[in-house]
This record gives C-alpha cells, sequence and structure tokens, in this order.
C-alpha cells in the first residue's frame, strides 16, 4: 500500500491532535504536531524574557536565539503516543498552560519563526507515510497532500474541551478566560499576513461539535482508505 501525507488544519482546540494520533498509530505512519513546534518556541520566549510589558514580542531578540532552539518529538511508551521536546526537555504538558495559549499566535505569526518551523516540517515529511496538523499543513507546507482534513467546531465547544483537558492534567483552568482565548485566537490567525489559517480548495470539512472522538476517528479512517486507494 502506497503512502501518503495526510494534512489535517483547522482551529486551536478543535481535536486535531486527537484525531491526527490516533489515525498515525492505527497506520503506522508517523505524526507531527506542528503546533507543538509553535507552542515551544512561546515557551522558550516566555521564559526568556522575549516579551515586552504591552504583550508584543522581542522579535529581533526572538531571531537571534532561533538557532538555539531545538525542537523534537520522542515517543511516550506508556501512552504510544509522540510527546514534545525543547532543547532535550519534555514540555508536552506545560505548552498547553493558558499562558503559552495566550502567546503563541503572535509568535507563530511572525515571519522568520514559520520559515524556520515549515522548513523542519517539510524535511519530516518529504517521503511520505505522515500525519501532519496546524494551520497551514494543505495550503503551505504540503499542498500536494493526498488527503486534506479541514477541522472546525463552534467556539463554545473548543474552549470546554480545552477546559476539561487542562482540569483532568490538574492545571487551573476558567472557561471564560478560554473562551476568550479560543475566540482571540481564531482571529489572529485567520488574519495574520504570513499563512493565514483558511481551508484549502481540495481539503475536506468536518465539523466535529456534536461528534465522539470514536465518531471522528471512524471517519477519518474512511477518507484515509479511500484516499491511499485513489
Amino acid at each position: 500500500m502506497k503512502k501518503i501525507t495526510i494534512a489535517i488544519d483547522g482551529h486551536s482546540s478543535c481535536g486535531k491532535s486527537t484525531m491526527a494520533k490516533h489515525l498515525a498509530r492505527e497506520v503506522g505512519y508517523i505524526y507531527v504536531d506542528t503546533g507543538a513546534m509553535y507552542r515551544s518556541v512561546t515557551l522558550y520566549a516566555l521564559r526568556h524574557d522575549l516579551f515586552c510589558a504591552d504583550g508584543s514580542v522581542k522579535a529581533e531578540e526572538l531571531e537571534q536565539q532561533m538557532s538555539q532552539i531545538s525542537i523534537s518529538f520522542r515517543l511516550n511508551a506508556e501512552t504510544g503516543r509522540p510527546d514534545t521536546y525543547l532543547n532535550g526537555e519534555c514540555v508536552e504538558d506545560i505548552i498547553r498552560s493558558l499562558e503559552v495559549s495566550e502567546h503563541v499566535s503572535l509568535v507563530a505569526a511572525l515571519p522568520f519563526v514559520r520559515t524556520a518551523m515549515v522548513k523542519q516540517q517539510q524535511l519530516m515529511g518529504q517521503d511520505g507515510g505522515v500525519v501532519m496538523d496546524g494551520r497551514d499543513i494543505g495550503t503551505v507546507v504540503f499542498p500536494n497532500a493526498e488527503l486534506k482534513i479541514f477541522v472546525t467546531a463552534s467556539a463554545e465547544v473548543r474552549a470546554q474541551r480545552r477546559y476539561d483537558e487542562l482540569k483532568q492534567k490538574g492545571m487551573t483552568a476558567d472557561y471564560a478566560d478560554i473562551l476568550r482565548n479560543v475566540q482571540e485566537r481564531d482571529y489572529m490567525d485567520s488574519h495574520r499576513e504570513v499563512s493565514p489559517l483558511r481551508q484549502a480548495d481540495d481539503a475536506l470539512l468536518l465539523d466535529n461539535s456534536n461528534m465522539t472522538i470514536p465518531e471522528q476517528n471512524a471517519w477519518l479512517m474512511e477518507k484515509f482508505k479511500e484516499a491511499v486507494n485513489r
């Protein structure tokens, strides 16, 4: 069976990573969470005081330090899924915090950050057999991907999902703050100058607002089988 490239794009907290990880595990593909890469750069910037008092990024300083940022993925033997590492440290949980969420869209909008991340992502998926999710995978990273999915859900549903996820991890969470963050990120992701979030012309739309995880996994598997048998 031929190995294809699968690009899954969509809004924040709509379950892209969950379904992408599941599909990759089921079909034996490599999974790459591109959102985690941008979150890791954001975490680095937060830790190194690269944000101004008004919340803007100290872009020139961050650009000078990009060569010091190493992002990798390692398989977690207990979960069977890859964890994100920043300069050798597992940051899988901390990059999902609200603080990182509130700053990541600003970092992801910087052209030099996107250029660096896209280059890494294209290298990871150049031989196919990869499932990659993010904001611009089907439009910029892999415009020729054999299967493109664009996932969405209502802002309220996505905020509740993120709230539940944080609470399950024992992290502090406030639904109103998360909803505001989701809405702000939607606007910023869709209106940034470089690689804005948009549905590729040949992407399949999936609104999973009222779907269970097993239902969306079954839907994606069906589309995968159709793509590999074309």
